[in-house]
């Protein structure tokens, strides 16, 4: 993949460009504008935001004819699929950790990053319903499934989760670790793992009683960023995508599935 290496007059050139190039779409999105011709983006995107990534794309392409094609997996894998060349233009990470280091990499544009939702975790464990803090002290819960927290953001949040409640060296020895957070759910609902630690916008849809919604001073906030890359620079459909998740459509369609959004101002011009 090719590298950038930009002056600092250079880069603020570009922060200036693309920040004008995303308000611009934002814009036409308002206006009525014609679109450009229809295009593919190519995106890598954190396995919790799955679902929600669908509804945006169908809304996406319904309105701009633009088609994206989604890689979903761990935050960490991605981001190493990134810097061994795969082929993606937009990056929809977790956190805000792998962003940093993209960036650092000189692998994305740091102008065009924000935040696009902020996450939350639930106790997910719909055999011990119902769910409460207090389940996770249960001796029904022989194995307890996170995601791998050295790839997955909210295997972070759940260890910092169990850390505070004062349980993590008591489930030292009966976690079951899953590749992602999609991974994770699967080992509750086979029976793998009698409860597990999840994105709430996983279990939102459940019966309330089968989850526990984690209060979010347990651990660090799950803030998901999303940024172009350089292999996106030249394509006006991924600029125009990144646009829409942040315009009021894109907002809506976000908080519909347990995220919150961080309200922004547009992009300089």
């Amino acid at each position: 993949m090719r590298q950038w290496s930009y002056t600092t007059s250079a880069m603020r050139f570009f922060r200036i460009l693309y920040g004008a190039s995303i308000a611009i779409v934002a814009l036409s999105f308002s206006a009525g504008a014609v679109d450009p011709p229809a295009g593919t983006v190519y995106a890598a995107v954190a396995s919790n935001f799955a679902e929600a990534q669908d509804a945006l794309a169908k809304a996406f392409q319904a309105k701009t004819g633009h088609t994206i094609k989604v890689s979903p997996g761990s935050t960490g894998k991605l981001y190493a699929q990134v810097k061994n060349g795969g082929p993606f233009e937009i990056f929809l990470s977790a956190d805000d950790t792998h962003v940093d280091k993209l960036i650092t990499d000189k692998l994305a544009l740091d102008a065009t990053r924000f935040t696009y939702a902020v996450g939350r975790l639930a106790l997910y464990a719909p055999s011990l319903k119902p769910v409460a803090e207090g389940t996770l002290k249960s001796t029904a819960i022989k194995h307890l499934s996170i995601a791998n927290p050295e790839v997955a953001p909210y295997g972070v949040a759940a260890t910092e989760t169990l850390k505070k409640l004062g349980l993590l060296d008591a489930f030292k020895d009966r976690t079951v670790y899953g590749e992602n957070i999609a991974q994770t759910l699967q080992f509750v609902d086979s029976g793998a793992a009698e409860a597990g630690f999840v994105a709430y916008s996983q279990v939102k849809k459940f019966d309330a009683g089968t989850f526990w919604l984690v209060p979010t001073d347990s651990h660090a906030p799950i803030k998901q960023d999303a940024i172009l890359l350089s292999t996106g620079k030249d394509n006006a459909a991924a600029i125009a995508y990144l646009a829409f998740i942040r315009s009021e459509d894109g907002q809506k369609i976000i908080e519909s599935f347990g995220y919150s959004v961080e309200k922004t101002s547009p992009p300089a011009r």
